[in-house]
């Protein structure tokens, strides 16, 4: 029984660093704000987004179909206000000015739980991300003489937060190469990054 588990756990776990690993806006939100306020503020960028795979996970391997039609059948205004939080968010980057030092208030408790709830909602604006956990969740479960759906969910989230982990710890030891002008560009180059993954998020229910 043992050895099953692990055998389920350990597959998971790679899933959550394949769906977290891929560059998209929260990986942009967690580079820019590793940079600018330090490893700290960009776990917690990371986190939100581990949890909320870790949701979508559970819904999918717990085969929760009532929830999964209602979520995919409001998928275009969940799309839309997720779209509409990503040029929120880059406006906010364009508005931002450059500081050498982390910004006050930067990383306190309040501003880490503050990233945590914007990246997780974020997340969780894309319901069809359910699908894609259902397809992988069935096809292990079809290869094991057990299914462990708590089991699976745990290996999802712990692969992507140590993505995360890595993610921020790598960029945050090079925060301090960066002086004032450069981080004004990696501001701008953040914000034209999330206009452009919002306008394809638009695009891609539009069809």
């Amino acid at each position: 029984m043992a050895m099953q588990v692990f055998e389920l756990f350990l597959p998971s776990l790679l899933i959550g660093v394949s769906v977290a690993a891929p560059v998209g806006p929260i990986g942009v939100l967690t580079i820019q704000r590793s940079l600018q306020y330090g490893p700290r503020a960009g776990l917690a960028t990371g986190l939100g987004a581990a949890a909320a795979d870790a949701v979508y996970g559970a819904v999918g391997a717990f085969g929760v179909s009532w929830l999964i039609r209602a979520l995919v059948a409001v998928r275009l205004p969940m799309v839309i206000a997720g779209s509409a939080f990503l040029l929120w968010m880059a406006w906010q980057l364009v508005r931002a000015r450059a500081a050498p030092m982390p910004s006050p208030g930067g990383t306190d408790s309040g501003s880490l739980w503050r990233y945590f709830a914007g990246t997780f909602v974020l997340t969780l604006s894309n319901p069809a991300t359910i699908l894609s956990f259902i397809a992988i969740f069935g096809a292990m479960a079809g290869r094991s003489a057990i299914a462990e759906p708590a089991t699976l969910v745990l290996g999802v989230l712990l692969g992507s937060a140590a993505w995360w982990l890595f993610l921020s710890s790598a960029v945050g030891r090079l925060r301090h190469r960066f002086d004032a002008r450069w981080q004004q560009r990696t501001h701008q180059a953040s914000a034209v990054v999330l206009v452009l993954f919002a306008l394809w998020q638009v695009a891609s229910v539009a069809d």
